[in-house]
C-alpha cells in the first residue's frame, strides 16, 4: 500500500492509448472531480494505465469525464471503478516503481511535486504545456526544432512509448505554446505520422507531476 493512500478510498483504473490524450484526460478529470493521481505505467501498447484515488461519487465523475474527453479526442480508452477493493487486491493493483534502460525512462511511476512550474513570472492564465506526439523519431525531432523557432517555449522533455511512438513536451504562455505546437505539427506531418497535438492551459497537479 502506497504511503499516500487512504484505506477507505476506491480506485479508478484508466487505460488510454496515447500519451497526449492521457495527459489531457488527467487534466480534465482533476478539474472536474475530487480525485488524485496515484500511479501511472506504460502498457507496452503505445498507451498508459492510470490509477486515480477518491471517494465513490468522485471516481464515477472521473470516469464519466474520461470517457467524454476520450471520445472528443478520438482516443481509445478502457475504464473501471473499484469502490472497495479487497485488501489483498491492492498488491496486484499497485506496481513497483520501474525504470526501463532500453528506452531510458521510467515505465512505472508516481507523480512528483512540480511546484517550481508555478513559481515563475507567468500568471495562471498564461501557463500552458504543449504536446506533439508522433510515430517516428525524425518527425518529432524536426517538430521540436520548428516549435522552438516559432515561439518562446521551453522543452520540458520527451517520452517514448515504444513502436516509434514519441511525445515531446514544451511549456510557456498559452499563445507561445499554441504557436509552437502548430509549427511543430506542420513540420512533423511532412516527415512522419502525427498521432496528436494538444495544448493544455493551466495544467492540473497530476499532469505536472507526470512531466519528465
Amino acid at each position: 500500500m502506497g504511503p499516500d493512500r487512504d484505506p477507505e478510498e476506491g480506485v479508478a483504473l484508466l487505460e488510454i492509448y496515447s500519451l497526449g490524450a492521457t495527459l489531457v484526460i488527467i487534466d480534465q478529470i482533476e478539474k472536474a472531480a475530487q480525485v488524485r493521481l496515484w500511479q501511472a505505467e506504460l502498457n507496452d501498447a503505445y498507451g498508459m494505465a492510470v490509477k486515480m484515488l477518491g471517494d465513490a461519487d468522485s471516481l464515477l465523475t472521473a470516469v464519466a469525464t474520461a470517457k467524454r474527453v476520450a471520445e472528443t479526442l478520438h482516443a481509445s480508452i478502457s475504464c473501471s471503478v473499484h469502490h472497495a477493493p479487497h485488501s489483498e487486491s491492492w498488491a496486484g493493483i499497485q506496481s513497483e516503481l520501474e525504470y526501463q534502460p532500453l528506452i531510458e525512462q521510467k515505465v512505472v511511476f508516481e507523480p512528483v511535486s512540480r511546484s517550481s512550474f508555478t513559481h515563475t513570472t507567468m500568471n495562471d492564465e498564461q501557463k500552458a504545456i504543449g504536446l506533439i506526439e508522433t510515430q517516428g523519431f525524425t518527425a518529432v525531432y524536426a517538430a521540436v526544432d520548428a516549435a522552438c523557432k516559432a515561439a518562446d517555449v521551453e522543452v520540458v522533455g520527451k517520452e517514448k512509448l515504444g513502436g516509434g511512438y514519441i511525445t515531446v513536451i514544451v511549456r510557456g504562455d498559452v499563445a507561445a505554446v499554441s504557436a509552437a505546437v502548430d509549427a511543430g505539427r506542420e513540420v512533423a506531418e511532412q516527415l512522419g505520422t502525427v498521432i496528436a497535438t494538444h495544448v493544455i492551459a493551466r495544467p492540473s497537479e497530476g499532469v505536472l507531476g507526470l512531466l519528465p
